[in-house]
């Protein structure tokens, strides 16, 4: 069973779950450690436009499973959920990619982009500290490229290669769903879930930032 717990905090009752602890997830075959079904159907239900993306996820999965790239899956959740225009947040740092993933996009959807220096606002005007010794540089600006993609009414946005954090930040202002294309990771050459595989890496981290 999954592993969960309750902590008193003040007047409030925070439950805190670890499913990761689980050795069964017996979930995948309906079994509810939670008990929570009843209200997450109705969760549902209430909420239209998250049970039509639920859905439509669903659809790709059991369709593409295996078979399908992540960049072909995202086109067939679009094609699911009947966007027509997707917008593409980008860093500067991939714009080659964006620019391959665009024209290959633009042949089935309208698209909009915006780069992550959008608005060129200088680092100094929050007193945020520079990655190169230069006397310019200008703030990753992932509010903007939401508020960019709002204005330009997309349907649905795709993330390529937004730093930690930014991310967050798109995710929070964007009001059309959001999926990610690539997941930067400078060090791994975008692939960050290889710190996971790599025992070398493993041990590192373990020595490292897990032990301070």
């Amino acid at each position: 069973m999954t592993k969960s717990h309750k902590e008193d905090k003040g007047h409030k009752e925070k439950i805190l779950t670890e499913c990761d602890l689980c050795d069964h997830f017996a979930c995948s075959q309906a079994k509810d450690c939670f008990d929570g079904r009843r209200d997450t159907i109705e969760s549902y239900r209430d909420d239209q436009p998250t049970l039509t993306l639920a859905a439509a996820a669903a659809d790709v999965e059991a369709a593409h499973y295996g078979r399908a790239t992540r960049l072909e899956e995202i086109v067939h959740f679009a094609r699911a959920i009947d966007a027509r225009h997707v917008g593409v947040a980008f860093c500067t740092g991939l714009k080659a990619e964006a620019r391959i993933y665009c024209d290959l996009m633009r042949r089935r959807f309208k698209i909009s982009s915006v780069c992550c220096k959008n608005c060129a606002v200088p680092k100094k005007t929050f007193s945020m500290p520079h990655v190169k010794p230069v006397k310019r540089e200008s703030m990753c600006n992932p509010k903007g490229q939401a508020e960019r993609l709002n204005e330009a009414q997309t349907d649905l946005n795709v993330l390529i290669g937004l730093c930690v954090g930014h991310d967050s930040i798109f995710f929070k202002h964007s009001d059309a769903p959001v999926t990610v294309l690539v997941a930067k990771d400078r060090v791994l050459a975008h692939n960050p879930i290889g710190a996971l595989y790599s025992p070398y890496l493993r041990r590192k981290l373990e020595a490292g930032i897990f032990a301070e």
